[in-house]
């Protein structure tokens, strides 16, 4: 069977022949740069022991240098797969998620039209170039010749100019025994809606051929001459041969000098290519006239991992630039990625380019920045996150975009650069805030210690250590919970073994698995902690994976420790207050916290009940009462000593 025009170049533009050749060979790692695409391996055709058999990745070729067998993916599954040409696709088809066509017995009927208009456009772009060089060209010379570009990059480029008037081209090729039909299957032509013959598309514009990755010129790209003209830029209406969305201006041309190692750069328009080429970043491609498509990705992807976006930095620019985000978080894959380079604000690559020549441009592109980061400026840049209200905003809208990232662990690595640039922006990490603990004055003159009470769980642990203790054991048994309290656990001040925990916690995707948490975190430490006598029974910990429990287990934890945290809070506040003579805002301070103790209700030491009801509703336990019985020691002594009320 015949297979419809584009097939092929489609099957070869989905595969990636290592991916194809990696299923019979072993690759020789010291001698392969997977990066670049450069594979080595033992021959398959042959029987050897050094690696002389070698792929072209990004070009799709392979050669053995002692057998010298060459082909491409299809001859490689014929050959070692021993199947025909047709067997060989349909496997190939296969794998690339691509579904055979019906029979089409006119296929080489289209592939023979397909060739005739090609061949039409290279008529074409004839009669272009002859009018540039013509009178009725004279405006447009000059108009390149202030852009830098000379006679020999107008030959390079082969620009042209199309003049004023209705029928130019129409008669143009006419006389060259070329149909109305095949000029407006090209689309250089329109049919008029009054019944005329059909006129030229472009009219007063210079010229900008637009070629396929084989070289077939497939439709042209305008720049008008008239500023007034409603479209600055017109590009060729779809046709047989040209589908804007899956084409790339300079694509041959670009994927030649990306095998060849040079970076790849996308920039925005025709001009803003040619000025880059001429100044030796040959592999420069732009979209058509669109924002960048899924299937423009692809074929980036397959010239080089990171295509280097390159974008105007103006709004329109940096809208672009978020538009490609959106696009590529989905597709994503190690090691496919984008980075992105914003020109200076005003500026363009050409611009750029003129005032500071081809050493800024190379800087600019070496200081691109990662998709992640990019991410990151557009969801936090010009914004304040000065409530818990907006930090949730901002942590719902990263997670959302993070989720569109299939790939599994591309997903975590993700989600651990923007928890630490999280982390910067709130100025988490710097260290442990320093809590004030019972007993403790940080002015004044030194207040009678806190009589040393022994704990019942015999750890040594302070109250808001054990409460730490549960609230890490409970995350790292059941971690699905940890989306649900991420805010909490951040704002958790840790101190020691427990604070590194609390990083390894928060560093992690919120589906990580209890054994990457192992992995991160090192079983001895997760030992340590999960054999403490208190975790041990804690029934959230022995019920590992029950997230109901888990939940209910965090809330009130960390309601606890929030309770507990804010007590000392205000007493630390009411000792900064003895840096002088004690004043009625402090005696009214004193009298909160007796009323707070009064109100708890006394008990002694062999009471049954644990909890009691302070004013503001929080549990205090017999260890809480009994700081706060300390912490009133401390301010009556620092009151007495500061000279009194």
């Amino acid at each position: 069977m015949s297979l419809p025009p584009g097939f092929l170049d489609e099957l070869r533009s989905r595969l990636s022949l290592g991916d194809v050749v990696g299923r019979k060979v072993m690759w020789d790692q010291r001698k392969s740069n997977q990066a670049k695409g450069d594979l080595w391996a033992p021959c398959p055709f042959h029987h050897e022991k050094t690696a002389s058999f070698h792929v072209d990745d990004r070009k799709g070729y392979y050669y053995c240098f002692g057998c010298h067998q060459k082909g491409d993916a299809i001859s490689f599954v014929r050959e070692t797969e021993n199947v025909g040409f047709m067997e060989a696709i349909e496997i190939l088809a296969s794998e690339a998620g691509m579904q055979m066509p019906e029979r089409d017995p006119r296929a080489q009927e289209k592939a023979d039209e397909r060739t005739e208009l090609a061949q039409v456009m290279e008529e074409a772009v004839k009669f272009f170039r002859l009018q540039l060089n013509r009178g009725v060209g004279s405006a447009a010379r000059d108009y390149l010749t202030g852009r830098g570009l000379t006679g020999p990059a107008l030959d390079r480029w082969e620009i042209g100019f199309a003049p004023e008037g209705w029928q130019n081209l129409r008669d143009h090729l006419k006389g060259k025994g070329i149909s109305d039909d095949k000029l407006l299957a090209c689309g250089l032509v329109k049919a008029s809606d009054k019944g005329r013959d059909p006129y030229d598309t472009f009219r007063n514009r210079i010229m900008f051929p637009i070629r396929d990755a084989r070289g077939r010129a497939i439709a042209f790209g305008g720049r008008a001459m008239d500023p007034n003209d409603n479209a600055k830029y017109l590009n060729s209406p779809e046709t047989i041969l040209f589908d804007k969305g899956r084409s790339l201006y300079n694509h041959g041309p670009a994927r030649e000098a990306a095998g060849k190692g040079k970076p790849l750069v996308v920039a925005e328009g025709y001009m803003d290519v040619i000025a880059l080429s001429e100044a030796g970043f040959t592999a420069t491609v732009a979209p058509l006239g669109t924002a960048v498509t899924e299937n423009q990705l692809a074929l980036l992807w397959r010239m080089a991992d990171e295509p280097l976006i390159a974008l105007d930095g103006d709004t329109a620019g940096l809208r672009a630039a978020m538009r490609v985000i959106d696009l590529a978080l989905p597709l994503l894959e190690a090691p496919k990625s984008l980075r992105f380079a914003i020109m200076p604000e005003g500026k363009d690559p050409d611009d750029l380019l003129k005032a500071e020549g081809p050493p800024a441009m190379s800087a600019l592109l070496e200081a691109a920045v990662p998709l992640v980061h990019l991410l990151w400026r557009r969801e936090t840049e010009g914004k304040n996150f000065d409530s818990p209200e907006r930090k949730a905003a901002l942590d719902k809208a990263l997670r959302g975009a993070l989720t569109l990232i299939k790939d599994p662990s591309l997903r975590g690595h993700y989600g651990e650069e923007v928890k630490r640039l999280r982390m910067k922006l709130f100025g988490y990490g710097g260290g442990r805030r320093e809590a004030f603990r019972p007993g403790q004055a940080r002015r004044g003159p030194q207040a009678p210690q806190q009589t040393t009470k022994n704990s019942a769980l015999a750890t040594g642990m302070s109250e808001d250590e054990l409460r730490e203790a549960a609230i890490l054991a409970t995350l790292i048994v059941t971690p699905m919970a940890l989306a649900d309290f991420y805010t909490e656990l951040e704002d958790m001040n840790c101190g020691g073994e427990h604070a590194r925990l609390q990083s390894v916690l928060l560093l992690l995707p919120e589906d990580v698995s209890r054994e990457e948490i192992v992995e991160k975190a090192g079983a001895d430490a997760l030992e340590r902690l999960l054999r403490l006598p208190h975790i041990a029974i804690n029934p959230a910990v022995r019920a590992a994976g029950d997230l109901e429990l888990a939940r209910a287990t965090l809330a009130e934890e960390f309601a606890k420790l929030s309770a507990q945290r804010g007590h000392a809070r205000e007493v630390a506040e009411a000792i900064e207050d003895l840096d002088g003579v004690a004043d009625e805002g402090l005696t009214w301070r004193l009298g909160q916290a007796a009323e707070a103790i009064n109100r708890a209700g006394r008990q002694d030491d062999d009471d049954k009940t644990e909890y009691d009801t302070a004013p503001n509703g929080a549990k205090l336990s017999r260890s809480e009462r009994s700081d706060l019985d300390t912490l009133l020691e401390n301010i009556t002594y620092a009151k007495q000593r500061g000279g009194g009320a």
